[in-house]
């Protein structure tokens, strides 16, 4: 059985994505518009932004994938709905965008050609700046992970710096108990010897009080007799 409070959580963190990809879309929205009034370079510019912009929103698809399975059953039907719309929606954006990225004449400008030779030389080029953008990403990525692990590294050495310090207090304290432990047996053995004491003062006393009373008795026989 699930439990309910990661149901809420799911819930909760569907929304959060929810709303992120609805600003996320608007901005997407906002930068095929300004692409089909550019052209040459500003429009290339404009449509790798775009491009950023749609991993982005696909990213944010993915998460709210994951997330829709910890929503309660009985409103993950509205869900999985909202889900297919989004789907439908930047599926859409991404055939717009490539429709402009396409549009070779409007890409390139006053450069395009009908010239096969000259356009696979700007498509290599196009591809170039490509490869480049997604080196620069994946560099990006590598330089976040890096952080991440050195941060992970720092929690270690500080968990296990402070491991160390309990392990050393708990040494500590056990040999202040085993001290206090021989205390204790030393102090036990000192009032066995005085119970053994008190015990052989008190039978020598008996043993006094007996002789005294009877001389006293002796005495009083010998007087009367």
């Amino acid at each position: 059985m699930s439990n309910p409070l990661d149901t809420d959580a799911g819930s909760e963190l569907f929304a959060s994505y929810e709303a992120e990809l609805r600003l996320v879309q608007a901005d997407l929205n906002q930068k095929l518009d300004q692409i089909a009034e550019l052209s040459g370079e500003p429009r290339k510019s404009a449509i790798r932004l775009a491009e950023r912009t749609l991993d982005e929103a696909n990213e944010l698809l993915g998460q709210m994938r994951i997330e829709k399975q910890n929503i309660p059953s009985a409103t993950r039907s509205k869900a999985n709905q909202r889900f297919r719309n989004f789907e439908s929606d930047i599926d859409g954006q991404k055939r717009k965008l490539k429709t402009m990225s396409d549009d070779r004449k409007a890409l390139f400008g006053n450069r395009y050609s009908d010239n096969p030779d000259h356009d696979q030389q700007l498509e290599q080029r196009q591809q170039l700046l490509s490869g480049t953008e997604r080196l620069d990403r994946s560099s990006q990525r590598l330089r976040e992970s890096q952080r991440i692990a050195n941060e992970t590294e720092g929690i270690g050495r500080d968990t296990l710096a402070d491991l160390q310090l309990q392990r050393e207090t708990i040494q500590h304290t056990r040999m202040n108990m085993l001290e206090s432990e021989g205390y204790v047996d030393r102090s036990v053995k000192t009032l066995r010897g005085m119970a053994r004491r008190m015990a052989t003062n008190r039978i020598i006393t008996v043993a006094i009080i007996t002789v005294l009373v009877l001389l006293i008795i002796a005495v009083i026989y010998s007087k009367f007799h």
